[in-house]
């Protein structure tokens, strides 16, 4: 049983809006039929809804997903990102839009941008949908953000603990 207590930080409309959003700020950037890879686990949701988003704004992307570990199965990093199962698109000479659930010590984003690079993507862009600048551990750059967040372990909409709460429609913060 989880003993852990949760706190609203965002809810379903919130998150909803700035997804549209972010949308139409990718949008005038975005080739009709872009390449979107999500992170998964974590990711999945934020990549399924922009990706609607794009859609009903006219684009056609391919969608597909790069399985990483780094967290292991507690709240500590382990600062070690572990690719476990690669894109299956060619990315080769294509516009890739690359998305993560949270950008919190920069080492997943930053292995993933070099490793999309060294495959030959003609242009890379990220997405993240929570920035938590208090984590940075390394430096890395992202190209788009849709919430910046206060130190602390977020959960639902994608992000777990320890493989729980994944499925909450809004974003928690979780005292542990």
């Amino acid at each position: 049983m989880n003993s852990s207590v949760l706190s609203m930080f965002l809810d379903e409309d919130q998150i909803h809006r700035r997804i549209t959003e972010l949308a139409q700020e990718l949008y005038p950037q975005l080739p009709p039929d872009p390449i979107v890879i999500g992170i998964m686990n974590g990711a999945f949701m934020f990549t399924a809804d922009l990706v609607r988003a794009l859609s009903r704004l006219g684009l056609r992307p391919r969608m597909d997903f790069i399985t990483v570990s780094s967290y292991g199965s507690g709240v500590a990093r382990s600062g070690k990102v572990k690719i476990l199962l690669d894109s299956t698109l060619n990315v080769q000479g294509k516009w890739v839009l690359l998305l993560d659930d949270i950008l919190d010590s920069g080492h997943t984003l930053k292995t993933l941008q070099r490793h999309l690079i060294d495959k030959g993507v003609a242009e890379l862009v990220t997405a993240v949908f929570l920035d938590k600048p208090s984590g940075r551990q390394t430096p890395v750059a992202c190209d788009h953000v849709g919430f910046s967040v206060p130190d602390g372990f977020m959960v639902g909409y994608g992000l777990d603990h320890a493989g729980n709460h994944r499925e909450l429609p809004y974003i928690a913060r979780m005292e542990i």
